[in-house]
């Protein structure tokens, strides 16, 4: 029971100044950062670990009347037990399909609709209550076959950026953009980094989508950290071997945490993003937790 309580309280501590061979940097904390849906069996068990980080994992049930009032209930639910930083994810698929800022409106009406839509409730939410709302650039299944359907993929692009642009305006400091597998939105090349850099979008950096769009590079994964570190605001902390979005627990991929953890901005939030063999219990999230801050606490003694 002690070494959890002590690996718990890491969550606690604020950025801490580290020596390394580059010279003094600043460490970002540990966030316990936890994710779920609304659904009870899943908040009791995120909640038993005190995180001080809670994603919401959205579906459109959650934007029916009797929806939202279960999701608002849920949002309290995590407020009250003192979690400050709350994220909503916006939904992935509507009716079967993704929610892609690309699918051109005349052959996808009812899901620009719900996009829009979705969107906006997230963000009422989050300035009602002081959250934030996450959306997807991008996704990657069925991106190839809407990019299709324009003249052009420079066209298709110009879309997706107008869309983001639009929802930037409406969310200001209540929404980000997360980065996508796709060549739509994403993270890892210098040019696409300083395109996005230069809108100057307040960022969602999942790490294991970057590493697979850098064929496994750690080196061109942390150089995509360091150049658009100024405009993260929270981290999707994942593994991967760098091949599929396979969602690893940290420690089992080929990410170099090591390498990683110094990168990322002190001042954001994170959440453990991995993919749980029982979603009602949190095992993977609270090992990458662990993991993780046994990275931290190696780098610190190194220092």
């Amino acid at each position: 029971m002690r070494n959890w309580l002590k690996l718990f309280s890491l969550s606690a501590f604020f950025s801490e100044m580290i020596s390394n061979r580059r010279g003094v940097v600043f460490m970002k904390k540990i966030d316990l950062g936890l994710k779920a849906g609304s659904q009870r069996e899943q908040l009791r068990n995120r909640l038993s670990y005190k995180p001080n980080v809670f994603e919401f994992y959205t579906d459109e049930n959650d934007f029916t009347t009797e929806g939202i009032k279960k999701l608002t209930e849920a949002i309290l639910q995590v407020k009250e037990h003192g979690v400050k930083d709350i994220i909503l994810h916006h939904p992935m698929r509507y009716h079967g399909e993704y929610t892609e800022l690309v699918a051109p409106e005349s052959q996808f009406k009812e899901l620009n609709y719900f996009i829009d839509f979705s969107t906006n409730q997230l963000l009422q939410l989050s300035f009602d209550y002081g959250l934030q709302t996450l959306l997807h650039g991008s996704y990657s299944r069925h991106t190839e076959k809407m990019i299709a359907l324009y003249p052009s993929f420079s066209e298709a692009r110009d879309v997706v950026y107008r869309k983001l642009d639009k929802f930037a305006r409406l969310g200001q400091s209540r929404i980000m953009f997360e980065n996508s597998l796709s060549r739509l939105f994403y993270y890892g090349f210098e040019d696409e980094d300083n395109f996005i850099l230069n809108r100057n979008y307040r960022l969602a950096f999942d790490l294991s989508h970057c590493f697979i769009k850098v064929n496994a590079d750690n080196t061109k994964l942390c150089a995509s950290l360091k150049r658009l570190k100024p405009n993260v605001v929270h981290y999707h902390l994942v593994d991967s071997m760098g091949l599929t979005h396979d969602s690893l627990p940290l420690g089992e991929g080929k990410i170099n945490w090591e390498d990683v953890l110094p990168l990322l901005n002190e001042k954001t939030s994170s959440i453990f993003e991995i993919k749980l063999a029982d979603e009602n219990i949190a095992t993977e999230q609270i090992a990458s937790y662990r993991y993780l801050t046994d990275i931290y606490a190696k780098l610190n003694k190194r220092a």
